[in-house]
């Protein structure tokens, strides 16, 4: 009977050892499942703060080039809208150098030709109505409406090449020949005569120079090449005449 006992209190023992060892391996087992749940959470928010880390990186990146983009643009724009306007401006006649305006004649398009020669004749046109008004020496007054006569006449005759070709005559002078006119403002009597001649002078010299180099230039219009050529025999004489004139009033 004792063995029996003993029997069952061992059998008890034993089963009480498994149960607490299976508690044990559960308790571990679900202490491991908690370890690795928080190591989960915490790779998902690990991956979370890089995915969002690498989208930051990816906004400023983005940002990065698009400024500088727009910054090398905004330059460009700015060196192209000059180059434009360099380019737009060598495609016409030059300002008030004159230097840079005779060396633009070999190179001179048919429209900027015919354009120039229109702004010439205004020149010498109001000029010459100026000289009537103001100048005391006979010579000079009948060189000045000689200028006015023969320069309308020549706007005339210019109107006829120019219009089929769809080119606008300017109604106003051109800054290098404005700059010649502006040298007259001020003066009267001798001085006035003095500026004047020494002006036609220097408008004469341009205009055969322009001229001749139109009537040679090979991609010329047949119509513009004639209208040069034609022309050119009026300037040259206006040329010497406004030297002789020029001399006397010195």
């Amino acid at each position: 009977m004792k063995a029996v006992t003993y029997l069952l209190v061992g059998s008890m023992l034993a089963l009480g050892t498994a149960c607490g060892s299976a508690n044990t391996s559960m308790g571990s087992a679900s202490t491991s499942g908690s370890s690795t749940g928080t190591s989960s959470s915490m790779d998902a928010t690990s991956g979370t703060s890089s995915s969002s880390s690498g989208t930051t990186s990816g906004s400023s990146g983005s940002t990065g080039v698009i400024g500088s983009g727009a910054g090398s643009d905004a330059s460009i724009g700015t060196s192209g809208a000059t180059g434009t306007s360099g380019a737009t401006g060598s495609s016409a006649a030059p300002g008030t150098d004159l230097n840079a305006f005779m060396a633009s004649f070999a190179t001179m398009e048919d429209p900027t030709f015919l354009m120039t020669a229109a702004s010439s004749n205004l020149l010498e046109i109001q000029m010459g109505q100026l000289a009537v008004q103001k100048s005391t020496n006979a010579d000079v007054k009948k060189f000045g409406q000689m200028m006015v006569d023969h320069h309308t006449k020549a706007t005339q005759e210019l109107k006829t090449v120019a219009t089929p070709l769809g080119v606008s005559l300017p109604q106003t002078m051109m800054p290098v020949h404005q700059a010649m006119a502006d040298k007259l403002t001020g003066k009267s009597g001798k001085a006035f005569d003095e500026a004047y001649m020494d002006a036609m002078e220097m408008a004469h010299k341009l205009d055969v120079t322009m001229f001749e180099t139109k009537s040679k230039a090979p991609a010329a219009a047949p119509a513009v090449k004639s209208f040069a050529t034609k022309t050119l025999p009026m300037l040259r004489s206006h040329s010497t005449m406004a030297s002789d004139v020029e001399k006397k009033v010195d």
